[in-house]
């Protein structure tokens, strides 16, 4: 038995979590290698680090990394459908990391665990979807005067705190780690481009080929999906607000349209744009029978399930896990994961491999606010470009990819102005 505090399903869930975090373990060697730095050097020490975040068993090898630098690690979960119950157990368990999270949680016990996340008086949070800052800052007041900055992991928390910032309501320093390009690059195109339709298959057994997906927003994330998509044989049409990424996604060979045109043709429906209600009544109402729905952004307000309960005859009925089916007009249509991100509601999230990018960006962020928080404003940063190269320069190396080097010529004539043709 363990005295951590904790509220997570099941303990004796903890051996199987155990070897899913050391099967991930595996697949990131950038997150390792920080971590045999980390218990050397010990960075952290004496830091206490509230985080919230999917508790997957890539986040697991996070919160070991940040304990083995010497932090003080508590843990929730930072969306009610995206916690890996065994792997919650395993950190209680095994890395004596107190943890509140249960897959499925209410609302109610979701915010009730957050709390008990901040009652660990953090001096760093570490956020996915900002729920820590917004809720310090709004009912948790008495805490910022210990908060040194924080991290952010997505981009809808990202876009939260440039909003908060932008109205000088942010009170302290915050690491967009989203915008860093070793993770929006890859993790958010990758990783999100094949969890979102391993999602998508595991909750209805599908076949993508032939069917006609509509992906809302061309942002990275829905970048990754429609590639995806139409790499398993999709026919796939975006749907967009910003005319370049219109554009661009017309030049990689995508049809575009509006979101009314597209509710008449499509199959599946993914939506990925950190909005709300991108899927709204008047697209239900075009929908046709069997018309599936699913979201990859971060909160479940991209799909208008109230609009969609108030059209429906009678409550949604469960047909498989993860499917419910509303009845509007005679047609059924199907919401996967209660509307929630689909990618861990249905499946286990991104890859190790993609995700050992992004939390090398969350270990190494936490190091340099701690170096650097007395210099820095209340403001929204990013990544220092040092650390964005440094963990591509691992990854790199860890995947036996050699690169070229600079010659002193070469370097010479780019610090140069005076030659020219």
């Amino acid at each position: 038995m363990t005295t951590v505090e904790h509220d997570v399903k099941n303990l004796e869930l903890s051996t199987g979590g155990r070897y899913r975090i050391e099967w991930a373990e595996h697949e990131m060697p950038v997150l390792r290698a920080i971590r045999d730095r980390f218990a050397a050097e010990k960075p952290l020490s004496g830091v206490r680090i509230s985080a919230c975040l999917h508790v997957t068993t890539e986040t697991a090898n996070l919160m070991h990394t940040l304990q083995m630098g010497g932090a003080d690690v508590v843990l929730c979960a930072s969306n009610p459908l995206s916690t890996q119950d065994d792997v919650a157990a395993s950190l209680v368990a095994h890395y004596e990391i107190p943890v509140y999270a249960i897959k499925g949680e209410d609302n109610e016990t979701y915010y009730d665990h957050i709390r008990a996340a901040l009652d660990h008086r953090p001096h760093i949070t570490m956020d996915d979807g900002a729920d820590l800052v917004s809720t310090i800052h709004k009912t948790r007041r008495e805490l910022l005067d210990e908060i040194m900055g924080g991290t952010e992991e997505t981009t809808t928390g990202v876009i939260r705190l440039r909003a908060m910032a932008s109205e000088g309501a942010l009170e302290f320093p915050v690491i967009a780690v989203n915008d860093s390009n070793t993770k929006h690059l890859f993790d958010n195109r990758y990783g999100t481009g094949q969890s979102t339709l391993d999602g998508v298959i595991r909750a209805t057994n599908l076949l993508m080929a032939g069917r006609t997906v509509v992906v809302a927003g061309y942002g990275w994330c829905s970048r990754g999906i429609a590639s995806r998509a139409q790499g398993m044989g999709a026919n796939v049409i975006v749907t967009e607000i910003d005319p370049l990424r219109a554009l661009e996604a017309v030049m990689d060979g995508f049809r575009v349209m509006p979101m009314e045109d597209a509710a008449l043709v499509g199959d599946i429906f993914i939506t990925a744009t950190g909005d709300i209600n991108v899927l709204d009544t008047h697209h239900f109402a075009k929908m046709k029978h069997g018309a599936i729905l699913a979201n990859s952004g971060h909160f479940n307000v991209e799909i208008n399930l109230p609009g969609l309960a108030a059209m429906a005859s009678g409550a949604p009925h469960l047909v498989r896990p993860f499917v419910e089916e509303y009845r509007v007009g005679g047609k059924a249509i199907y919401v996967l994961g209660e509307g929630r991100l689909i990618n861990l509601a249905a499946a286990e999230g991104h890859p190790a491999s993609v995700m050992d990018m992004s939390f090398a960006n969350q270990a190494l962020a936490a190091e340099h606010m701690v170096k650097n928080a007395a210099s820095l404003g209340n403001q929204v940063y990013v990544v220092p470009e040092a650390i964005d190269k440094e963990i591509a320069r691992l990854k790199l190396e860890a995947m036996g990819v050699r690169i070229d080097r600079l010659t002193a010529e070469q370097e010479r004539y780019l610090s140069q102005w005076q030659e020219g043709t």
